[in-house]
């Protein structure tokens, strides 16, 4: 999981991955149109996100396609984001519940 952090740490893979999210299996040329430097660049963030398991290569002919992996993300959910928003959400129910009971009780005393 540390190399998953590693890699969404920078912006640029982030990047990276969102293009892949919006359009999967691109090329390394179709991932350098849109991003100010140079396909060598790009192609060493690519590998930092292949070694996290971001990001899986496929071979077709002679080109290399690019597609998103998010398994990894999803781990990162269910470990650090998933638990603690199950907290909240039995917060907000309990709250949803307590403000219905006075409102009943309420009810009651105008009647």
């Amino acid at each position: 999981m540390d190399e998953v952090f590693k890699a969404l740490a920078d912006a640029t893979r982030r990047q990276l991955l969102d293009r892949l999210y919006c359009e999967n299996g691109q090329t390394l040329h179709a991932l350098c149109e849109h991003l100010d430097m140079t396909r060598q660049a790009v192609a060493k963030h690519l590998a930092v996100l292949e070694a996290a398991n971001l990001v899986v290569v496929v071979r077709s002919g002679r080109e290399k396609l690019h597609y998103l992996n998010p398994v990894p993300i999803h781990e990162i959910y269910e470990r650090w984001i998933g638990k603690y928003q199950q907290h909240h959400l039995a917060a907000l129910s309990a709250l949803k519940t307590s403000l219905e009971e006075n409102r009943d009780h309420d009810d009651d005393d105008d009647g």
